[in-house]
């Protein structure tokens, strides 16, 4: 299995800010440590050209996010301090994605060790989300026509809020979003599918409600690839998720949603959205387990 990866996606970041930036080292380094990917498998993308970012954000954003131009209050609601290594560690992850995208239509599935930064909106970033990975992907394939339609399974415990404003009049794009109801972003524009989580819904109940909506999205939806952001954020140890999965619940969600595409036989790219574990290092593998049950499942 082929994933994307640099140096690059670590930014210096304020010390004992909350973001786990050291999450994609380690997470690469497992995955080769335990064997999951080779090292061969793993493919350094360049810096995304702007025309491509163009696609999804305006030039006034990418003004701010490529020469250091954010307001102070733009800063504050992206959440993350700017840095000209920010700025380029943005420009990598996104090209990781698309690259991602184009190995799994060849190969059926492939990842990025970053990516579905799915607060993103065209003309500006929050939630720690600079530009919107998916939503240039998902553009750009779609004018190369590689793709026409593209189904968007978003896992993390935050609605997905960008993906959602920017696809909402796109009826080739489906957005499905199971999150959290009472937690970030407090304002939810409005997936193709939105299932808001009570807080501390476990294992059980998630797993249920997940195939369910698994079943009616590809009873009504045929795509041409799948994008999945497991974010790792429902577990119970998270520090904003609220939700109460335990990791063997996580890793069985994991092999729920890829076998469920794989026997769909629809190109399948994995991305790792958020995750605020206890610690960086268990953060990197609860990450991990996604990458595992696909290379067990995909072979």
């Amino acid at each position: 299995m082929r994933v994307s990866y640099a140096p690059g996606y670590y930014a210096p970041i304020t010390e004992g800010h909350i973001f786990p930036m050291g999450k994609f080292a380690q997470l690469h380094r497992y995955l080769l440590d335990m064997e999951i990917v080779r090292d061969m498998d793993v493919i350094t993308p360049r810096e995304i050209d702007v025309p491509d970012l163009k696609l999804v954000h305006t030039d006034y954003y990418l003004d701010g996010i490529l020469n250091g131009k954010l307001t102070r209050k733009e800063e504050r609601r992206l959440g993350l301090p700017w840095s000209p290594g920010l700025a380029i560690r943005s420009k990598l992850a996104v090209q990781g994605t698309t690259n991602a995208a184009l190995m799994a239509l060849q190969d059926g599935v492939a990842g990025n060790l970053a990516g579905g930064t799915h607060h993103a909106m065209p003309n500006h970033g929050e939630g720690f989300c600079v530009f919107n990975d998916v939503a240039v992907a998902i553009k750009t394939l779609q004018r190369s026509m590689w793709i026409r339609k593209a189904l968007i399974i978003d896992l993390d415990v935050h609605q997905g809020n960008g993906n959602a404003a920017i696809f909402e009049n796109d009826p080739n794009v489906f957005t499905f979003s199971m999150h959290g109801e009472k937690n970030y972003p407090f304002r939810k524009p409005p997936s193709t599918l939105d299932i808001g989580l009570a807080d501390k819904t476990g294992d059980r109940d998630y797993h249920r409600i997940l195939g369910d909506a698994l079943d009616t999205i590809f009873g009504q939806f045929q795509p041409d690839i799948v994008f999945y952001l497991g974010g790792i954020d429902p577990l119970e140890t998270d520090h904003f998720g609220r939700l109460s999965l335990t990791l063997k619940g996580l890793r069985e969600r994991e092999e729920m949603v890829i076998r469920y595409v794989k026997q769909k036989a629809v190109p399948l790219v994995l991305l790792l959205s958020g995750g605020y574990a206890p610690s960086v290092r268990e953060t990197a593998e609860a990450h991990a387990q996604m990458f595992e049950v696909a290379r067990n499942l995909y072979g």
